[in-house]
């Protein structure tokens, strides 16, 4: 019963308080034994107790047999057009003449329309009515204005209901996604996971299959949901182009946050498949001719067994099929001209609305990113609905090379990496004077805003993380090893910690809210593919905090929480754009309270942003709480997500917490928390290569790690500068002076190249008043001040984070 018991909380969301009592109430080492015993019957872990990722053998698995090299002969060499495209196409044909004749058995009813003013459509210019099976969203935009409906990329639609014929396993809509599947093999976020069943992404040529109480029309300038559409479609294009040009066996081609990429299959070594930057050329230039051609993209739904005769011969798509694909089911495919490929969707119109494109790089990776599994060619591709929208990006993107965060932190000597610590920084003086800085930052908040610093342990048992849920969907990304015995883990975050805190003594509703901080050291065991700088590592802090408070509590923390967040931005000289995120399909816990959290949280966005200061993201909130997306732009006006605030009302069940309501009443003596995750930098990695590509490593005075340097004209006056550094360190400012034999002018060039946000030179005048003559990294010359002016001029500067 106990094992039964420990396996009901491993697979339970919210636990019941009876279960979790039961659980709690056990000695430590009967759990400790009923999750050992259980470890050993697991296949996941009969290979020893390291997380699966810790060992390239036990990479991302789709099954049991992915580790094997599966290309085979699939890819020989290059080849123009290879006959296999027409065999495809033909299997294609077959299965869409079998669709066309259900479509035709499917009765027309009329719909109705409803558009985010409120406005209620029902039929054409022509007084055509909107019939479900008939009627597309392209219709119904062309409707409103032609022009409408020739720049939106694709619909997002909340149906009322669905017409009485209209059944989404039949339509491929009730399986898996397969590529969001694949996606989630290779930790490729799909933004769309959690929206409601009736609010979807709908492609404009799409027939509806009920009426419609939103539509909205999303276009690319405009929605992230459009630009994502837009290059999903982008890299069906590129994934024709190859196919056409080199005979290349497609597997995965998803949207990313800016771009796209398809990884597909070209040989081994042997096979001379592998790509090159000669081939960006002709892709770029089979593009154009598809994108010229407006090859419609057209949606069909397939049976497994016509998925498996459509993609034979390619083995790729045959295991993603053979594995995510439930017998007797259906999935969709997508066809653009050559180009058929299995897809959930949606897409744009047709390809040309790409009028715009580039092949920016391509790297080696491999199958499901197993290093044990068959290598692959990945080609990188970026596109645009306008052509000077291309030019601006490449404009940018020369910026951002100078801009790179890498590049600078070389540069100025900041931070190092070794293979022997691969993923984890080394923090040079220079670099490691900003990231103290940023964690001094952050830490005067919260001294100012009541915030409790905390320390918690580096290393949990593993049970922790089975209590906390973690485990079961979070374990691959966990370095785990053995102690006594016993499976343990570093942490990967803080909040399980932070619950034990508060669980440790019985708390009162006077003491709430209690708001733990946390710059604990984290550690997750990413793919070694996956690091890149500072932006993905192994090893980081965060400015972790989690507020404790009750529900009433909710809408001052969230707002307080906000205003922590804009002085923090307006600090950077950043900007922000708030949206909130609701209650999901697969949300846990009572409606009711999720409806008042969410409303809460509104009122909190409308004091301070305004009404319409935001906007709010349907079904997209996690499935625990509802929570604020902070999207932060930075100088080049690219967006990141850096802070965030989540409200938690499952960690608090799962861990048992409660709070004394000081309530007399039988059964409402306790109460739970809501526990609200809140970061304002995230990771403080993170946050410094995008600080470092915000300034473009000329960093402001609070922060910099070089901000004065003395220059002597001559050696005669060596002693009086040396005392003027020796001045300025007292002072807590990071001041050198230049003692070399260089020329004067080389000293205050190499000053500024190493970015010195002041110049201090020293000549006989300067010796004899006392004083220092200014300038500034940009060789701006703001004159002579005396020593301890100049210390107060900077200090006034720190002190406003100037």
């Amino acid at each position: 019963r106990l094992h039964k018991i420990h396996l009901t909380l491993l697979n339970m969301a919210s636990v019941p308080d009876d279960v979790a009592s039961l659980w709690k109430s056990l000695d430590p080492a009967v759990r400790a034994a009923l999750i050992e015993s259980e470890s050993k019957s697991d296949d996941k872990t009969k290979e020893g107790l390291q997380g699966r990722r810790a060992k390239a053998s036990t990479g991302p698995r789709m099954d049991d047999t992915s580790a094997n090299l599966i290309g085979g002969d699939s890819f020989t060499k290059r080849s123009v057009n290879p006959g296999w495209i027409k065999v495809r196409a033909d299997v294609y044909d077959a299965v869409k003449e079998r669709r066309d004749k259900e479509l035709a058995e499917k009765v027309p009813v009329d719909i109705e329309v409803t558009l985010p003013d409120g406005k209620v459509l029902s039929e054409d210019k022509e007084g055509v009515k909107y019939q479900a099976w008939r009627t597309t969203p392209f219709d119904v935009a062309a409707t409103i204005a032609r022009g409408l409906a020739d720049n939106t990329s694709v619909a997002r639609v909340t149906y009322t209901a669905y017409v009485s014929d209209y059944n989404p396993e039949e339509d491929g809509m009730g399986g898996v996604d397969t590529l969001a599947e694949s996606m989630a093999e290779l930790e490729i976020n799909d933004a769309d996971e959690d929206k409601s069943k009736l609010t979807m992404l709908w492609d404009m040529t799409r027939p509806l299959v009920g009426s419609v109480s939103k539509m909205e029309f999303l276009k690319f300038e405009d929605d992230v949901d459009a630009r994502t559409v837009f290059w999903h479609s982008s890299a069906h294009v590129m994934g024709e182009a190859l196919e056409r040009l080199y005979g290349s066996r497609l597997t995965i081609g998803p949207p990313l946050a800016g771009g796209f990429y398809y990884d597909s299959y070209m040989g081994d070594s042997s096979s001379d498949g592998a790509l090159k930057e000669e081939d960006y050329k002709p892709v770029e230039a089979e593009v154009q001719k598809i994108v010229k051609s407006k090859q419609k993209f057209e949606r069909l739904v397939v049976t497994k067994e016509e998925a498996l005769d459509m993609f034979a011969g390619n083995p790729f798509k045959e295991q993603i099929i053979s594995t995510k694909i439930a017998d007797g089911s259906r999935t969709t495919v997508y066809r653009c001209g050559d180009l058929v490929d299995l897809c959930r969707g949606p897409h744009v119109p047709n390809t040309g609305r790409i009028k715009a494109f580039a092949a920016t790089r391509h790297s080696a990776t491999n199958w499901l990113g197993d290093t044990d599994n068959d290598s692959l060619q990945r080609m990188y591709g970026i596109s645009f609905p306008d052509k000077k929208m291309l030019k601006v990006w490449q404009e940018n993107q020369e910026k951002a090379k100078e801009r790179d965060h890498r590049r600078i932190a070389q540069q100025q000597d900041l931070v190092m990496f070794h293979e022997l610590s691969a993923g984890s920084a080394f923090w040079l003086p220079h670099g490691a004077r900003i990231y103290n800085k940023l964690i001094e930052f952050i830490k005067e908040h919260y001294w100012r805003r009541g915030y409790d610093e905390i320390i918690t342990p580096n290393i949990y048992n593993l049970d922790l993380w089975h209590q906390s849920g973690h485990a079961m969907h979070y374990k691959d990304a966990m370095f785990c090893f053995d102690v006594e015995g016993k499976e343990w883990a570093m942490k990967p975050m803080n909040c399980p910690g932070h619950c034990l805190m508060f669980a440790g003594k019985i708390r009162s509703y006077r003491d709430l809210p209690i708001r733990f901080a946390d710059f604990g050291v984290l550690h997750r065991n990413e793919l070694s593919g996956a690091l890149s700088g500072l932006t993905r590592v192994r090893r980081f802090q965060q400015d972790d905090a989690h507020i404790y408070c009750r529900e009433d509590q909710i809408e001052d923390e969230v707002l307080g929480a906000l205003d922590f967040m804009k002085s923090v931005y307006d600090t950077f000289g950043m900007t922000y754009k708030l949206e909130l995120s609701t209650r999901p399909a697969k949300a846990l816990g009572d409606k009711e309270l999720w409806d008042r959290a969410e409303a809460a949280l509104a009122r909190a966005m409308d004091t301070f942003a305004g009404k319409g200061g935001w906007r709010e993201n349907p079904g997209d909130g996690a499935f625990y709480g509802p929570k604020i997306d902070i999207k932060v732009m930075d100088a080049m006006e690219r967006v990141h997500q850096c802070a965030t605030v989540q409200l938690d009302f499952q960690l608090p069940i799962r861990f048992g917490l409660e709070y004394n309501t000081g309530s007399k009443e039988k059964g409402s003596e306790f109460a739970r928390p809501v526990m609200v995750h809140r970061a304002m930098l995230g990771s403080v990695e993170r946050m410094f290569a995008v600080l470092c590509e915000h300034y473009g490593g000329k960093w402001p005075l609070w922060l910099s790690p070089r901000q004065v340097m003395v220059v002597p004209i001559h050696k005669d006056w060596n002693d009086y500068s040396q005392g003027v550094r020796d001045k300025l360190h007292a002072e807590g400012f990071y001041a050198d002076v230049d003692l070399s034999k260089a020329t004067f002018q080389k000293k205050v060039r190499n000053a500024q190249v190493e970015q010195f946000n002041f110049q201090l030179v020293v000549g006989e005048a300067e010796v004899k008043n006392g004083t220092v003559n200014i300038r500034t990294r940009d060789n701006k010359v703001e004159g002579e001040k005396k020593v301890d002016e100049l210390i107060e001029y900077l200090k006034q500067l720190r002190a406003e984070y100037k």
